[in-house]
């Protein structure tokens, strides 16, 4: 069977995906035309951005033949992602992933995810010629972590959250010094550098959480990150896989951003009080958003699952969901995550 690798992507406004003959029928605003027979291209997914068209009869199509729809703002953010019902009917992986919080398998995966993120950042930090964490000293400390699972994650969040105070406050040293910072902020930051990585995260956050439902497992069921109402914690879990990959585009996209590529957003930061945050232009969020799907075409030494040494990194991150959900339901002894060089 071969791999899913076309996308059909609406991102100009004013195109028209519609069905004709068996075939996708893609028609821009210009009323130029392009063809996908679905029976000859392997179409992997469909992306719609705000101020497209796509018909209900495309929406069946997807439905039947499990190609997802992603959906997403006119900056480039994904919102939402629409699957076939035949999705949700795989309850044994979800069955043996809640099993896991309790067999001993969830611990293990834990710890593998943790020190794998590790890994990446240390890919980074060679790349750039700068220190590189301490895996080996870090690998013990995670080993001799023991207990429940929620005494686990409690010990493992500050070896992890101590390993990328370092790796950050390294790799800030590699952008302008017009936009670095000091100190890594997620949620709401002021500064532009940090909202770029938020906004690169976002969009990783997409791909996993694609990825995820494509290999039937509970997108809100993790274990390193805890459970919590609207935080799918899983998807939390296997970013930290991918991260640096983020960070390595993010660093090149960098060097041609300038402070007027930036501009103030006003917004409400709590019910009484309002803040300004120093957020990318939307062209420049629609260059960014673009330019990192470009990036994880790119093809890196990994084999794949079934034939082929090489795969797409977009594709790497379906597999290694793929790999998990075998792992969990005992078709394989262990789950290592397969890092890739970049």
């Amino acid at each position: 069977m071969k791999a899913k690798t076309i996308t059909i992507a609406l991102e100009d406004k004013g195109s028209y995906l519609g069905m004709e003959k068996g075939c996708f029928m893609l028609k821009d605003k210009k009323g130029e035309v392009q063809r996908y027979p679905l029976f000859e291209n392997e179409i992997g997914e469909i992306v719609v951005t705000s101020g497209n068209l796509i018909s209900t009869g495309v929406l069946a199509c997807c439905g039947f033949w499990a190609i997802p729809v992603v959906v997403k703002t006119s900056k480039g953010d994904p919102v939402a992602i629409l699957r076939s019902i035949d999705d949700s009917s795989h309850v044994e992986t979800r069955v043996k992933q809640y099993e896991a919080l309790t067999n001993g398998k969830g611990i293990e995966i834990a710890k593998n995810i943790v020190l794998s993120k590790i890994e990446g950042q240390n890919l980074i930090l060679n790349k750039y010629h700068l220190e590189e964490l301490d895996l080996s000293a870090i690998r013990d400390k995670v080993e001799r972590v023991s207990g429940t699972l929620t005494n686990v994650r409690k010990r493992l969040l500050p070896i992890e959250g101590r390993a990328s105070d370092i790796y950050f406050t390294q790799i800030f040293e590699l952008f302008h010094e017009e936009l670095r910072v000091e100190n890594r902020k997620t949620y709401k930051a002021y500064d532009g550098l940090n909202n770029c990585f938020n906004l690169i995260y976002t969009l990783l956050k997409y791909r996993v959480y694609s990825a995820v439902l494509g290999a039937h497992l509970e997108p809100f069921l993790g274990f390193v990150h805890s459970d919590q109402f609207g935080k799918p914690s899983l998807v939390c879990d296997l970013m930290e896989l991918w991260r640096y990959l983020c960070d390595d585009f993010l660093i090149g996209f960098s060097r041609n951003l300038k402070m007027e590529d930036f501009v103030l957003k006003t917004e409400w930061f709590s019910a009484s009080r309002k803040g300004k945050r120093q957020v990318l232009s939307e062209a420049k969020s629609r260059e960014l958003s673009t330019g990192f799907d470009q990036y994880l075409e790119k093809m890196v030494d990994v084999p794949r699952i079934r034939f082929g040494k090489r795969q797409s990194l977009e594709t790497l991150i379906s597999e290694e969901s793929m790999l998990f959900a075998k792992y969990l339901r005992s078709e394989t002894d262990s789950w290592v995550p397969r890092i890739a060089s970049v």
